[in-house]
């Protein structure tokens, strides 16, 4: 009894060890980029800055308008990029895969996330470029997010670049059913003269 006894607790022991290592593997998957977070940061500098935040809207390419906008109005013209999924989320992040490349002539590392399932989700890509090895460590770049949503009421589209701590653009394409297509940009600056 005494033997049966001391195999049963040298399994249960076993049996932890290897829970415990399995455990720790998962803690140290590499998880998603933050984007959505990365966005909120950039944001809330912006919305302590006395940076000039500048507005140009084009319709269909052909008119445009150029506005100032004040800081208290900059959270809201980014909305599009506030409202993305959280892919770093692990619950999100299960339904995208990564791809990470470097690109030569760049100089840049791609982070590249793309739906599974690309008929279930609205982002259809987010790419993140990275400069890697600055002075002061790796240096975020761009963030390139596609979203799509098609249904009954029509074709929506937003094709979305956040350059940062620069400027961000979203080119909008919409069609209704029996109406043409229309696509609208609205690009917004605060920092254009910096360098990359």
């Amino acid at each position: 009894m005494k033997k049966h006894g001391f195999v049963l607790a040298a399994s249960l022991f076993l049996g932890m060890l290897s829970c415990k290592q399995q455990e720790n593997k998962d803690s140290k998957k590499e998880s998603f980029f933050p984007a959505l977070s990365f966005i909120k940061s950039q944001v809330a500098h912006i919305d302590t800055s006395l940076y000039s935040i500048t507005k140009i809207a084009y319709q269909d390419t052909l008119h445009y308008d150029t506005t100032y906008l004040k800081r208290e109005e900059f959270r809201d013209a980014a909305k599009d990029f506030l409202e993305i999924p959280d892919l770093s989320s692990p619950k999100i992040a299960s339904h995208f895969t990564e791809e990470r490349l470097f690109d030569e002539t760049m100089n840049r590392v791609i982070l590249s996330y793309k739906p599974k399932d690309p008929d279930k989700e609205e982002i259809q890509k987010e790419e993140v470029l990275i400069t890697p090895g600055t002075a002061t460590g790796d240096k975020v770049n761009s963030i390139i997010i596609d979203r799509v949503v098609n249904n009954r009421d029509g074709f929506l589209e937003k094709k979305m670049l956040w350059r940062v701590d620069k400027s961000f653009q979203v080119i909008t394409t919409t069609q209704k059913p029996g109406e043409p297509e229309k696509t609208n940009i609205i690009e917004v600056i605060w920092n254009e003269d910096k360098d990359e």
